[in-house]
């Protein structure tokens, strides 16, 4: 019988690195979005604070996610 799921994932060096990469960057990027909004809006640390929120909820979330796959057997 033909089964859809196709090969098992494996972890690796670079799955790891790409699992960090994804996390620094949601941070990074949330923060930069705060103080976007910071700078333009006026609004000092609140703007830093909420993106930084966001930002670490997405990469927990995401995170958990990618994790999943490989946990899945």
């Amino acid at each position: 019988m033909i089964s859809d799921e196709g090969p098992e994932p494996t972890i690796n060096a670079w799955t790891l690195v790409g699992l960090g990469g994804f996390l620094v960057g949601c941070i990074v990027a949330g923060l930069l979005v705060g103080w976007l909004v910071d700078t333009v809006a006026g609004s000092a640390p609140v703007g830093i604070l909420v993106g930084l929120s966001v930002g670490v909820v997405v990469a927990v979330v995401g995170s958990c996610v990618r994790i999943a796959t490989y946990l899945r057997r």
